[in-house]
């Protein structure tokens, strides 16, 4: 129960704080994009550097720990793709791509960070990051891969590999991250001054994140296929961390906290990049949002029973 007190609600409670903020009139949907965009560019970016500059660089390339995330997220698009098959029979590359995306991409960054700083302490968010890095090359990498090949088919694998690499390499979420593991390969000192500046910006990513994102879901409509929103909520909750937690348990060997923290990870609701990269390509874009309302909303149960369950906090 200390899980549930001292850290799921801390976390939703900022979360709902966003949401009333919208409810109430306080803050509109300007403040919301205003709010984002400093998540996004100035407050997550630091963050990442900072912590993985600082991590031994054995640490950020754990490879149980990612072949354990990334492997769950592959179990359950398997599973996805049979959904598909036998229920929804989707039409088209690019319209499956974004439902199997928004069936494995966790939301690490928004509410992970935070999430794992709340439970673990600041040095404890190494693993939300990690996952980020990992998410955003494999998943959002291969699913705009999809999609330019859609969009653009006559374009040579050279074009195609150059527009995807454009895309990753504007994503701050992911280049902060790897210039941090850059440094810290080099064992580059930080300047005291730098690194004051950058925790001074890192500390206000976690509840800038978690009252963003819930000022964003305020306003956004559930729209689209009630059926598929539901068999999407339930490969994001149910399917993905069952699959996590068995590749953690029965073929991985890790610290437990590694392993507590991948099924945990693989757990978070569909992240909002999903609905960006829908908004980019102007696919899936209705189901995309639902889904994420939906499994955000629900993860308050399914995250909150799972971190009593793993007695984190």
């Amino acid at each position: 129960m200390d899980a549930l007190v001292n850290v799921a609600f801390p976390v939703f409670a900022i979360v709902l704080s966003g949401y009333l903020s919208g409810r109430l009139g306080v803050l509109g949907g300007e403040s919301a994009a205003a709010l984002n965009r400093f998540v996004y560019y100035f407050a997550l970016p630091p963050l990442l550097f900072i912590f993985t500059a600082r991590a031994p660089i054995t640490e950020i390339l754990h490879w149980p720990f990612i072949f354990t995330f990334v492997g769950g997220s592959a179990l359950t698009l398997l599973v996805a793709l049979i959904v598909n098959h036998v229920f929804l029979r989707h039409r088209g590359l690019g319209e499956l791509s974004l439902f199997l995306l928004t069936a494995v991409f966790a939301n690490t960054a928004y509410m992970g960070i935070p999430l794992f700083a709340t439970a673990f302490g600041p040095e404890g968010t190494l693993p939300a990051i990690v996952a980020t890095l990992a998410a955003n090359t494999v998943l959002i990498g291969g699913a705009i891969a999809a999609l330019e090949t859609v969009q653009t088919p006559n374009a040579s694998i050279y074009r195609s590999v150059l527009n995807v690499g454009r895309t990753l390499v504007r994503n701050p979420l992911l280049i902060a991250p790897v210039m941090g593991a850059l440094v810290s390969l080099l064992a580059l000192p930080i300047p005291k001054p730098v690194g004051n500046f950058l925790d001074l910006m890192a500390a206000a990513a976690g509840p800038a994140a978690l009252f963003a994102l819930g000022l964003s879901l305020f306003g956004r409509k559930l729209l689209g296929d009630v059926v598929e929103v539901a068999w999407l909520t339930a490969l994001k909750l149910l399917v993905h961390p069952i699959m996590t937690y068995l590749l953690a348990t029965y073929v991985f060997v890790m610290e437990p906290v590694w392993a507590k923290s991948a099924v945990i990870l693989s757990a978070l609701p569909a992240g909002a990049l999903v609905f960006v990269v829908a908004q980019q390509y102007d696919v899936y874009v209705q189901r995309a949002s639902s889904a994420i309302v939906v499994t955000t909303a629900l993860s308050v149960l399914t995250i909150s029973l799972l971190l009593i369950w793993m007695q984190v906090g």
